[in-house]
């Protein structure tokens, strides 16, 4: 019987990180959970301590630390509890772990998913902030360490799994035209544009098709998770911007293709759950049972696409221009991106704003070379103060201020 895999979620309380659990409670003697990480929610951590028995747990912040700890020893359980941001990145790197399953949501993520590729990890990387904001770092961390780097976004793990066995990061060697995103079109699709200004958080995050986090939901419904995604693309497969295309799709049942020189046009099919990728993703090259229900073609009766309207959604203009301009143009996208939808989600900012945050910090900022994660940092550090000043300026009526990025 082949070796268990020794395995690290970090975010393992959010929406993948749970899904990445499920998985592998269904196989028991290929996977051994090492280290188990979360922000603060404490109750969730202890149940999945309980039941996975990991060596470690982390928990961010230090009240939830104590009492996870406490807790811990009270019901006999040998998992030792750590703290902080450093704790993250420890674990990632963990010497017991081959395989880390790097889940934490935005750029809180970057450092520890870092940490894990430095240390030639079998990363699963389902935190998109980590190649759009620090990408020629992060893949240049890839190459020199000899990581593999297996993508987690249900779009991306399907453009992994058309292409060729042997792609090598050359699209036009490997006789590929352009690839090809779907992209559900999130609940306001069909929703007349006027009516996006009384657009209620709620609604934002009820997605038609999946199931995942608030701030996720709502870059769904802006479709700035697509254009994230079209930076993504770019790092993952070492293709140019203008080969990547984004359809809607509605049914969210072919979660990308791949079209080839020849005219033909692969895809890959499923229902829409995060535990195909992630069992994909797993036990790579190898298929497992993800417990995802099989795809019923009959049942669905219909598959149907249509282009994406910018001007309804100008967040993917926006992150393709951040795409063309480089450097730390992306990390200042994701920045006020972050900002713009805490602010949303807090019913600070109404919903059609969002992109006017996003389009004025990117006009308002000097964009300077990545050439290191704190490049990175110091970009995006700047970007949100830009963005919170932003929000203070548009209460009291001022006209916005212009940003400079060092980066």
């Amino acid at each position: 019987m082949d070796t268990a895999r020794n395995i690290v979620i970090l975010g393992s309380t959010g929406s993948v990180g749970a899904s990445t659990l499920d998985v592998i409670a269904l196989h028991p003697l290929r996977f051994k959970v090492v280290a188990l990480t979360a922000f603060g929610q404490v109750d969730a951590l202890f149940d999945q301590c309980i039941k996975f028995t990991p060596l470690y747990a982390v928990m961010v912040a230090e009240s939830g630390a104590e009492q996870l700890s406490v807790r811990l020893k009270a019901a006999g359980s040998s998992t030792e509890v750590l703290c902080g941001e450093q704790a993250l990145e420890r674990v990632a790197a963990l010497e017991q772990a081959d395989t880390v399953m790097a889940a934490i949501v935005g750029i809180a993520g970057l450092r520890a998913t870092y940490a894990a590729v430095r240390a030639g990890k079998r990363v699963l990387l389902a935190n998109k902030e980590a190649l759009v904001t620090a990408g020629p770092v992060f893949m240049g961390a890839v190459r020199s360490s000899g990581a593999l780097l297996l993508p987690i976004d249900s779009e991306h793990n399907a453009v992994f799994q058309v292409l060729p066995a042997n792609f090598n990061g050359d699209l036009g060697r490997s006789g590929v035209r352009r690839i090809l995103l779907t992209a559900s079109g999130g609940p306001f699709r069909d929703m007349p544009s006027e009516k996006f200004a009384t657009i209620t958080p709620d609604q934002a995050c009820a997605h038609p098709n999946w199931v995942m986090g608030r701030k996720i939901s709502v870059d769904s419904a802006t479709m700035m998770n697509k254009g994230l995604e079209i930076i993504e693309a770019s790092w993952l497969f070492n293709a140019d911007e203008k080969s990547i295309e984004v359809v809607i799709h509605p049914e969210s049942v072919i979660h990308s293709l791949v079209e080839y020189l020849d005219g033909s046009v692969l895809a890959q099919l499923g229902n829409p759950d995060m535990r195909t990728p992630i069992a994909y993703a797993l036990d790579y090259p190898r298929r497992i049972d993800s417990g995802v229900s099989f795809l019923d073609l009959a049942a669905i009766g219909g598959l149907h696409f249509s282009l994406p309207d910018c001007a309804r959604f100008p967040c993917l203009k926006l992150a393709r221009e951040a795409l063309r301009a480089g450097g730390s143009a992306p990390a200042v996208l994701n920045a006020a991106n972050e900002i713009a939808v805490a602010a949303f989600l807090t019913s600070n900012l109404p919903f059609d704003r969002i992109p006017d945050l996003i389009e004025d910090a990117l006009e308002s900022a000097a964009f300077g070379p990545v050439e290191s994660i704190n490049d990175v940092f110091r970009a995006d550090r700047t970007a949100r103060d830009f963005a919170t000043q932003w929000l203070t300026d548009q209460k009291l009526g001022f006209r916005n201020r212009s940003m400079q990025v060092h980066a």
